[in-house]
């Protein structure tokens, strides 16, 4: 008798592991191309250990190392001085695909699937047969341990081939050691150095170290030593809800009655508002969730959208702020103008999202190529499909030209400047499992355009002001050299010395004056610094006076931070229109001739054209 072909057809059927179906689909995961490959296998590593240390609340010290292996394979070495992980869980941390996902975690966070490092750990394997190598240590008088490990595709398993106790001079931290079939590239804004910088550009309170396959060590010093607030985790929200998901949280709830699982299962629905959904779905609050049939669960999901319920809490979100992204951009590109904008959190299918925008324009940038676009999702770098990202959709929305930006076809701008973008939610809609590209969300794409037009009306005041302020240059070499030639030929005529014009230029042309004086006191001097404000609207600064000598008696108290040798002194002044403020400090056993050679002083915040007396540098400047 014959065997049915069902029976033969069941036989070849068996299942897969998610190891084994990405070994067969690593495309999906950004591993596609030599360069690429590379690029994602560093950025895994990268934020695995952001995430590490920021959890433990260590300032992040992370080394990235390239290195030539050989033939078409280099080997990578990611190092960083986070908590370590316990030895038991080091081989799944590695080599098993899903382990140790935040994939259920409502918050804001870099990793939510489990599978970033673990599929670096597998491209691995896969295009050399070599294993990773791992050094994890907990603290300094714990054990540091070594492991080689690959992955069990048919198990998603991770496979020991080494495991040893060894000395490593760290006091604690993980460093990871792998080797793949991978190319290094440079001068491309989808390489492993652009990647580190843009990482940098919103990771400002991290050190990150770039050592190049030829020995070049490129390091983005952080800019601030205070950790991001930590995200908070939050239930998830009843507008973000479907049907299925809800049907499960009925089955499986351990509330006994509906009230209590409608206030212990979703956030922002409390004992008044559970009452209200129930009658809104003519359901008894105390009956048995276990025993809520579909057609009543379609009325209980029909009530979540009649009964108002607050939107969900933020603290979910760690946003950058606009002081960071402006420092980031302040270090890590030489430019005339920076502006920023952190708004408010909105929210898309129940899950809180905020957006941040910066623009940094003008100085080395090229002025006849189109816009650099940083997108960024989670404080995570998006290197890839630009093209098919909501950010650059929302940017090409843009009337750019009403912003004083060329946009010709209408597509992305041109013009000496830099966009930088930050979308932050307790669930980031990726278009694929390489996260590369955000999907055309309506209220994402809305909240973006909203802070680029925010940024954009910024800039336009900008070159509106410095056209003007063009104007107001041309006019003050005219007096500066009409100016000096009167003193002199009025000093000749009374005989007297040729005095100092500046005042009368700063008042002729509506500037900010600042002007010291040194005058001889006892042991030593006293220096008068009077700041007087000629223009027609008020103007917020740092003052920074920086020298090596110490200061006594100061009036006001300056905030001194220390620069080595020097110490700069800094004063934080908001001067009316037509009013001056006068700062007064004494220096102890400093001589005429010693303060006589002081540095100039440096106004940050006031553009250079509206002031005289001083050296002006653009800047953030908290009012």
């Amino acid at each position: 008798m014959a065997v049915p072909i069902a029976e033969e057809l069941a036989k070849k059927q068996r299942a897969i592991s998610i190891a084994e179906f990405f070994e067969k689909n690593r495309q999906i995961l950004g591993f596609d191309s030599a360069p690429r490959s590379l690029l994602t296998a560093v950025k895994e590593g990268v934020d695995n250990s952001l995430d590490a240390c920021e959890e433990a609340g260590i300032l992040p010290d992370i080394m990235v190392s390239i290195e030539d292996a050989g033939g078409d394979n280099v080997a990578i070495i990611i190092e960083d001085n986070g908590p370590g992980i316990v030895k038991e869980q080091i081989p799944s941390t590695f080599a098993k695909l899903l382990y140790g996902s935040r994939f259920h975690a409502i918050k804001q966070s870099r990793g939510q699937q489990g599978i970033g490092i673990s599929a670096a750990v597998l491209y691995s394997q896969l295009t050399t047969g070599k294993p990773t190598r791992i050094i994890s240590k907990i603290d300094r008088d714990k054990p540091a341990h070594y492991y080689e490990l690959i992955i069990n595709t048919s198990t998603n398993e991770p496979e020991i081939l080494e495991d040893k106790v060894v000395d490593w001079d760290r006091p604690r931290g993980t460093r990871v050691e792998m080797e793949m079939k991978a190319s290094y590239v440079k001068g491309r804004r989808q390489s492993v150095m652009e990647y580190m910088k843009s990482t940098a550009i919103v990771n400002t309170h991290a050190r990150l170290t770039l050592v190049e396959p030829d020995g070049n060590t490129i390091i983005f010093e952080r800019a601030v030593d205070t950790l991001p607030v930590p995200a908070k985790e939050i239930m998830p929200h009843p507008e973000g809800i479907e049907l299925g998901t809800l049907i499960k949280m009925l089955r499986y709830t351990d509330r006994q009655k509906l009230a209590p699982f409608l206030r212990y299962s979703f956030s922002r629905i409390g004992l008044q508002t559970a009452e209200e959904i129930c009658k809104a779905a003519h359901l008894d609050p105390e009956s048995d969730p276990h025993s809520i049939e579909l057609e009543e669960a379609k009325k209980l999901l029909d009530a979540f959208r009649k009964v108002k319920i607050m939107v969900p809490p933020t603290d979910c979100l760690s946003p950058i702020t606009e002081s960071l992204i402006y420092k980031g951009l302040e270090k890590e590109f030489s430019v005339d103008f920076i502006a920023t904008v952190s708004r408010s959190a909105s929210v898309h299918t129940g899950h809180p999202f905020l957006v941040e925008a910066g623009i940094a324009y003008g100085g080395s940038l090229g002025k006849e190529d189109r816009v650099h676009i940083i997108r960024f999702a989670n404080r995570v770098p998006l290197l890839y499909q630009q093209g098919g990202c909501a950010i650059t959709h929302a940017v090409e929305n843009i009337r750019w030209k009403n912003y004083s930006l060329n946009q010709p076809g209408g597509g992305l701008p041109t013009g000496p400047a830099v966009f930088t973008v930050h979308v932050a939610s307790t669930h980031i809609p990726f278009t694929s499992e390489s996260k590369d590209a955000l999907a055309d969300v309506p209220e994402i794409m809305n909240e973006v355009e909203l802070a680029l037009k925010d940024v954009a009306r910024k800039l336009k005041t900008f070159l509106s002001k410095q056209q003007h302020l063009s104007k107001r240059r041309e006019k003050e070499e005219i007096i500066k050299k009409i100016l000096p030639r009167i003193a002199e030929k009025v000093s000749t005529i009374l005989d007297r010395p040729t005095p100092d014009i500046t005042p009368v230029v700063a008042k002729v042309m509506g500037n900010l004056l600042v002007y010291r004086s040194v005058s001889h006191n006892g042991d030593g001097v006293q220096v008068d610094i009077t700041i007087k404000n000629y223009s027609g609207a008020s103007m917020a600064f740092a003052l920074h006076d920086t020298h090596q000598y110490p200061v006594r008696d100061a009036n006001p108290e300056p905030k001194v931070i220390s620069l080595g040798n020097d110490s700069d002194h800094i004063w934080k002044l908001n001067v009316k229109p037509g009013s001056s403020v006068n700062i007064k400090y004494n220096m102890p056993f400093v001589s005429d001739e010693e303060a006589a050679r002081l540095p100039d002083l440096i106004v940050e915040g006031v553009d250079e054209g509206m002031v005289n007396g001083a050296k002006a540098v653009r800047g953030y400047v908290d009012e």
